[in-house]
């Protein structure tokens, strides 16, 4: 992949056509912060909807002109969710990213079967990170949005995430199904669920990436790891994509990386006809630049 980078990611955003960004319940400091950044970088063209006073108020404050920025007034958090999903289905805004709203009400804006923007595929947390002591770009998934998903659910899981590499221009992906360890052990699900996950895309039930199953992580992420346990995989210490068992531990995984290992990193909501931005307020500002550009790059 031509990206190495997340410096990458905004290049990329750049060289495509500007997308629209809709900020459901926008006077939230650290977002409009996050989406003055990406305006000025011509990654987005910002739409705001929320209450106008506080909006302008914050705008002021931070130093972000909002001269020709489209703004709805909506004062209820709620509402303003439902009103951000409305211009999207409506074509006027391409990617929707949340602000001062819980995310419940957000999801379920998303969601609404028949004014939301799902598409039949199971919603997914998917983070980019840049780690001092990876040789690339590593996707995670899932960290924040399936607590304990069924197997079919890890095949949209899967897939969402390959459609991240996908637009982005990576083929063929290589997706590894992490566990404590690289073996089956019936009584361990992980490992179960990433051999047949293996299995299923050797036989080209699940395509456009390679996936390899049930791997430790030091084997996931080390040639050297998997050297000394014998294991011959084009995955195996050339990892693209993680694939965590459940909630728990690819949370705890992305915030070890994100809070001890020195990585910075870019996340999307996939699944729903668009990229959702969902940032968290422990994110860095960089952290939710890079995540408003990965959304405009895809």
């Amino acid at each position: 992949m031509s990206i190495k980078t997340l410096n990458d990611i905004v290049n990329k955003a750049k060289e495509k056509e500007t997308r629209r960004l809709v900020v459901a319940a926008a006077a939230d400091k650290p977002v409009l912060e996050a989406v003055k950044n990406a305006y000025r970088e011509n990654i987005i063209i910002p739409v705001l909807v929320g209450n106008k006073t506080e909006i302008e108020k914050i705008c002021n404050e931070i130093g972000f002109d909002l001269t020709g920025v489209e703004i709805h007034e909506e004062s209820n958090p709620a509402k303003s969710a439902v009103k951000a999903v409305e211009l999207i289905r409506g074509g006027h805004a391409d990617i929707l990213m949340k602000g001062l709203v819980s995310t419940a009400p957000l999801l379920k804006a998303v969601l609404d079967k028949e004014k939301g923007l799902t598409k039949g595929s199971t919603l997914s947390h998917f983070a980019l990170v840049e780690s001092p002591y990876y040789h690339k770009l590593l996707g995670i998934t899932d960290a924040a949005m399936n607590i304990a998903p069924e197997f079919n659910e890890k095949v949209h899981i899967i897939n969402n995430g390959v459609e991240v590499f996908h637009r982005l221009g990576e083929k063929e992906p290589k997706v590894a199904i992490v566990g404590p360890l690289e073996v089956v052990n019936p009584k361990i699900e992980s490992t179960t669920h990433g051999a047949l996950l293996a299995v299923m895309n050797n036989r080209s039930q699940i395509k456009g990436c390679k996936i390899d199953g049930p791997l430790a992580m030091d084997n996931a992420v080390s040639k050297e790891a998997a050297e000394h346990k014998g294991i011959k995989s084009e995955v195996a210490g050339d990892a693209d994509i993680l694939v965590a068992p459940d909630l728990n531990s690819g949370n705890i995984l992305y915030k070890s990386m994100m809070f001890l290992g020195g990585a910075t990193s870019a996340a999307v909501i996939m699944g729903a006809k668009v990229p959702v931005v969902l940032t968290s307020r422990a994110d860095t500002d960089k952290s939710k630049m890079m995540s408003i550009a990965l959304a405009a790059a895809m």
